[in-house]
């Protein structure tokens, strides 16, 4: 006989029945570093200042004043104010400056944290991912370098050196790699399906769930079970008005073997660490010959292409188009299989604003000579770049057509740059990507910090408090990560920090706790 739906699998973080509506305080979609992190924190894992003094002494100052007191329960903007840092938000500032101090200045001094569990202090809550914990590091190539260093990546309490030293790395060549201590995308993605495991927070992820729906409802503060007619269970952070006006729907999908599982949580708060990966941005081009094989969005399909030998060093180019490091990436890897590329991008070379000028030589030498090759007005072999060109046209037989900045002529007339025709056997977009807040509608255009333009973590986030991460528009709903701005692992701790600490203040202040 085959199991039930309702025998297949017990769902995470929840009061009630899988049949029936589930209820807990935190509904978290997203099961990357984001939400990782943040599940640690509610879980009654708490920071505070240890014995080793800041070197910012105003900050040092700060901390001491009330230092029996745990960081999530103090003013984190009256902590935060004047620091400064290469993220726009002051708690990713002050998380960052207190796990590593003096970290943009080269040095490897000791956190000014310790951690203390207070397993009384835990907010129900369940975490929602389509894969394993690490959410989008597992899809990436498992072979490339990440952009900052490896212990950058860690989360509380575990440090990423250590593990590292304990994990086999030989398929990649040994712990030590020649890029000094940046850490290889697998390890990475390894390490925070082992954090989750490690912590002991495995039953508060619900892997292989896709949210679909996420509406606000108006329900009482008490959860009726429907069978009985009791009270079955309430939201811990008892404030009336919040619940009756502020409670949260959550559905979707939980794949189980080749079962589906539908689930629906109810929650007063709903956080979103979806990343920024889901959907690539495109170039309007059709083929002439309606050739839909010909433009890609990810490296793997190339990567197949090689792997089926449909690409060689004797094939016509791969044109690349994009000029971030994805773009670079892309570049290394078909000319270190010999494969000719063709460069396109928007910007100048000299322009302030490209990535490879803000890196150092000695740290991403593989970057630099990228770099080097955009630059470069002979070409490399096996590489040519158009600077301030971008493609207009994809004509039949796979031949590409670019257009170049217009140029002024000797008696000042504007001059339309001729074009070029270029013959490919690829081309690969990589020109950034949104995130996928379908589940909201619109996807989740009305959150944004410009309700008129689709959500963008580099140019329109989603539009968040910078001290709680709760949005400016939908009380109870939260960003954190890429969605709310911040794109590197480094500094998304904050963004947990400051909801737990939300939360927290919330629950003791409705409860009169006292602090611990």
């Amino acid at each position: 006989m085959k199991e039930t739906m309702e025998e297949v699998q017990e769902l995470p973080g929840s009061q009630g029945t899988c049949t029936g509506v589930l209820h807990t305080d935190v509904v978290i979609i997203g099961n990357g570093p984001s939400g990782i992190c943040l599940s640690y924190l509610l879980s009654g894992n708490w920071p505070y200042v240890n014995n080793h003094p800041h070197p910012n002494p105003i900050l040092e100052h700060k901390l001491r004043e009330n230092q029996e007191c745990s960081i999530l329960q103090q003013d984190l903007q009256y902590l935060s104010e004047g620091l400064e840092g290469r993220s726009n938000n002051p708690v990713a500032l002050l998380m960052d400056t207190l796990c590593h101090p003096n970290a943009d200045l080269g040095m490897d001094e000791p956190s000014c944290l310790q951690w203390n569990h207070h397993p009384a202090r835990n907010i129900p809550h369940v975490v929602l991912g389509r894969g394993p914990p690490g959410g989008a590091w597992h899809n990436m190539d498992g072979s490339m370098l990440t952009l900052s260093l490896g212990n950058w990546m860690e989360l509380p309490q575990m440090d990423f050196r250590h593990w590292a030293q304990h994990h086999r790395r030989s398929q990649h060549g040994g712990v030590n790699c020649a890029r000094q201590d940046r850490a290889y995308v697998s390890d990475v993605a390894q390490y925070y399906s082992d954090y989750v495991k490690h912590m002991g927070l495995e039953s508060n992820f619900l892997v292989g769930s896709t949210v679909t729906s996420v509406r606000r409802l108006v329900v009482d503060c008490a959860f009726i079970n429907q069978e009985s007619g009791e009270q079955e269970a309430s939201c811990q952070l008892h404030r009336p008005e919040c619940c009756r006006m502020n409670m949260w729907e959550v559905r979707g999908v939980l794949q189980v073997g080749d079962l589906q599982q539908p689930f629906c949580y109810h929650a007063p708060h709903v956080v979103m660490a979806t990343g920024t990966t889901d959907i690539p941005n495109r170039l309007d081009l059709t083929t002439g010959d309606g050739d839909d094989q010909v433009i890609v969005h990810d490296l793997r399909e190339i990567e197949k292409a090689i792997a089926n030998r449909e690409l060689d060093e004797h094939s016509d180019p791969v044109m690349v188009v994009g000029a971030g490091l994805t773009a670079a990436d892309a570049i290394l890897c078909l000319r270190s299989c010999k494969v000719p590329v063709v460069h396109v991008f928007r910007r100048d070379v000299k322009d302030q604003s490209l990535i490879f000028r803000t890196l150092p030589d000695g740290l991403y030498p593989e970057y630099h000579k990228v770099y080097q090759m955009m630059k470069s007005k002979e070409g490399y072999p096996g590489y040519k770049s158009y600077p301030r060109h971008e493609v207009v046209e994809l004509r039949a037989g796979r031949k590409c057509v670019l257009k170049g900045p217009s140029r002024r002529g000797l008696i000042g007339r504007i001059m339309e740059d001729p074009e070029k025709v270029v013959p490919v056997s690829k081309v690969l977009v990589l020109i950034g990507a949104r995130p996928n807040l379908s589940f909201l509608g619109n996807n989740g255009m009305e959150f944004a910090v410009d309700s008129t333009k689709q959500v963008s973590c580099k140019k329109n986030p989603i539009d968040v408090d910078p001290y709680t991460f709760e949005s400016a528009k939908a009380r109870g709903l939260y960003a954190v990560g890429p969605l709310a701005g911040d794109n590197f692992v480094r500094f998304v701790k904050g963004g947990p920090l400051g909801i737990a600490s939300h939360l927290v203040k919330t629950t003791m202040e409705n409860n009169n706790l006292t602090k611990l």
